[in-house]
């Protein structure tokens, strides 16, 4: 698959140029047009995650759990496909591959629905894909995707497809989402925004702070990763929200304050109410100054999404807290949002990031794409 992807490179971006100027045409935000684009070294870090699911462990088969009960059973607990998936996605031409890759590799069938914004350059992946399975002797419709634009698509694949389809995951904005979740009669792996926070305590590392975040906000703005809020302690914020404000403004960040901030800052935007629940996926960033580590947490667990969240400190017992107590698929200390990736998790690649707290959480790869069931054996037992 890996190797059809990259002898049918002209082909995909002939394709994705397609996409792009539709996607122009129609307005889209440059963040999106950041997540639909794809050039020669996108494509070949396609390929290369392609590579890296197919080096993983098989997990299909493979044992979580193990133990002998008094009865004498040996009883197995063995991961096993969960079926047919199907995926609804926006934008991003990557995940047609990423998703295929990890559902062939956990044994599972793909059923893949792209947005109409990212319809050729998905289908010109798909294409490729097939032809890579046929070539390795595998059936091609293990990968199969929908052709049409057409919204009732969505609708027939949250039905279920009387029992073809075993579960739905939607990775795409807000409205996608929640609309899965309300018409889905499957169960669906949930992949809200990612509304990231950072936390700067008052042990943060100067250096460590400024670069973190820099990196955090601006390296990529337009992934579910990037930081989108700055929780500073009010006990270093004069001192240090200067020094973190100063690289992000270079960098072309609009930076949006609450009164304590614009204190020490008074050329900030005023943030709104509505800035601690907006998810940019642009070069801005909100920024609130809070008392404390509590009420840090206490506006994470207010208007976080469940996604990725951080905190910069050296004090291992603030750290810990903020590890144990967060609710969020990821939580991370002095290390950036941006690591919130399959890819560098080990996982090869990911479907997205899983916010629910049911069978999946943080990056879904093939292991979380699976289930299990209890082997036993047994030497004639019965059951008095």
């Amino acid at each position: 698959m890996a190797d059809a992807l990259e002898t049918s490179q002209t082909y995909i971006l002939d394709a994705n140029k397609r996409d792009m100027s539709g996607a122009r045409s129609k307005g889209l935000t440059d963040a999106m047009l950041d997540r639909l684009m794809l050039d020669a070294k996108r494509l070949r870090g396609v390929a290369d995650a392609v590579r890296a699911v197919a080096a993983l462990d098989d997990p299909v088969g493979s044992e979580i759990a193990r133990w002998t009960v008094p009865s004498g059973l040996d009883i197995a607990r063995v991961r096993t496909p969960l079926g047919v998936i199907g995926i609804i996605y926006e934008s991003r031409p990557n995940v047609t591959a990423d998703a295929a890759a990890l559902c062939l590799r956990s044994g599972n069938a793909a059923i893949l629905r792209a947005g109409s914004e990212s319809l050729q350059s998905a289908l010109a992946i798909a294409t490729a894909l097939r032809s890579g399975l046929e070539g390795a002797g595998l059936p091609a419709d293990a990968i199969q995707l929908v052709d049409t634009p057409d919204r009732e698509a969505v609708g027939h694949m949250l039905s279920g497809l009387d029992g073809k389809v075993d579960v739905i995951v939607p990775r795409g904005g807000k409205g996608l989402v929640a609309r899965v979740q309300q018409d889905a009669r499957i169960p669906v792996i949930g992949h809200l925004e990612g509304l990231c926070h950072a936390y700067v305590d008052a042990d943060a590392d100067p250096e460590k702070a400024v670069n973190i975040v820099l990196n955090a906000k601006m390296r990529r703005t337009g992934i579910c990763g990037a930081l989108e809020t700055l929780l500073v302690n009010e006990s270093v914020a004069s001192n240090l929200l200067p020094a973190i404000a100063a690289p992000l403004r270079d960098a072309g960040c609009e930076l949006r304050g609450d009164e304590a901030a614009r204190a020490i800052l008074p050329d900030m935007v005023p943030a709104t109410e509505e800035d601690w629940r907006t998810e940019y996926l642009a070069p801005i960033l909100s920024i609130r100054i809070v008392d404390d580590l509590d009420d840090a947490l206490h506006h994470i667990a207010t208007f976080g999404t469940g996604h990725t969240e951080l905190v910069i400190t050296e004090n291992n017992s603030t750290a810990e807290r903020f590890l144990m107590d967060v609710d969020a698929g990821i939580v991370l200390h002095n290390a950036s949002t941006q690591f919130a990736d399959g890819g560098e998790f080990g996982m090869g690649a990911e479907i997205g990031i899983a916010t629910g707290r049911i069978h999946a959480r943080g990056p879904v790869g093939a292991e979380q794409l699976t289930i299990f069931k209890y082997v036993v054996r047994g030497t004639g037992q019965t059951r008095p």
